[in-house]
C-alpha cells in the first residue's frame, strides 16, 4: 500500500469502532473483545488457557485490511503478543496468540494473569521480566462470531465486570 488513498483506506475504522464481540475458538476457548476506539480495546476471557483474565484499555494497532475486515494487533504486559483478524461480514475472527514461556510453556504458571489485569500491571512487567520468554508459544485459531453489535465508541458498559458473571447463553449471541 503506496499510496495516499490506500493509507486513508486503511485508516477508516468507522465501521469496526465501538463493535462488541462475542466468539468462541475452534479449540473451545470463549472470549469477548470490543473495539473501544481507533487505538485501545476491551476485552474478556470466558474460557481457555487464561479464562478469568480481563483487560480494558489495551493500546492496539489497527487497520482496514479490506471492505468489512480488520486487523489489530497489540504488545501485552505479560509480554503476550496478539493478532486478530475480523472478517465482521462472514463473523468469522482469526487470532494468533505468542505466550511467552511463562505462561504456556509446560510447568509454568498462566493462573498468575488472570485477574483485572490493570489493576496489576506492575505484577506483569516483573513476571514477564522474570521469564522465561523463549520460544513462544505460538496459537493460531479460527473463531465464529455469536453476537456483534457497535455500542458505540469509548462506552465503559460494554466489558465492566470480570468473567463469569453473565448469563450461561451468552455465548449463543443471547
Amino acid at each position: 500500500m503506496n499510496t495516499i488513498q490506500d493509507k486513508d483506506f486503511a485508516s477508516d475504522l468507522s465501521e469496526f469502532v465501538g463493535t462488541h464481540f462475542v466468539y468462541t475458538y475452534d479449540n473451545g476457548w470463549k472470549y469477548e473483545w470490543y473495539a473501544r476506539n481507533d487505538n485501545t480495546c476491551d476485552y474478556r476471557i470466558h474460557q481457555g488457557l487464561v479464562g478469568g483474565r480481563w483487560v480494558t484499555n489495551q493500546k492496539m494497532n489497527a487497520v482496514q485490511f479490506a471492505p468489512g475486515i480488520f486487523k489489530v494487533d497489540w504488545h501485552e504486559p505479560t509480554g503476550t503478543c496478539v493478532s486478530l483478524l475480523f472478517d465482521i461480514r462472514r463473523k468469522v475472527i482469526h487470532g494468533t496468540i505468542f505466550f511467552p514461556q511463562w505462561i504456556a510453556g509446560e510447568g509454568q504458571h498462566p493462573e498468575k494473569t488472570i485477574c483485572y489485569q490493570n489493576e496489576f500491571i506492575e505484577d506483569m512487567h516483573r513476571f514477564r521480566d522474570e521469564g522465561p520468554a523463549y520460544p513462544y508459544v505460538v496459537i493460531p485459531e479460527f473463531a465464529k462470531v455469536t453476537y456483534m453489535k457497535n455500542e458505540g465508541p469509548d462506552n465503559d458498559q460494554v466489558i465492566n465486570m470480570p468473567p463469569g458473571q453473565l448469563p450461561s447463553d451468552f455465548f449463543e449471541g443471547k
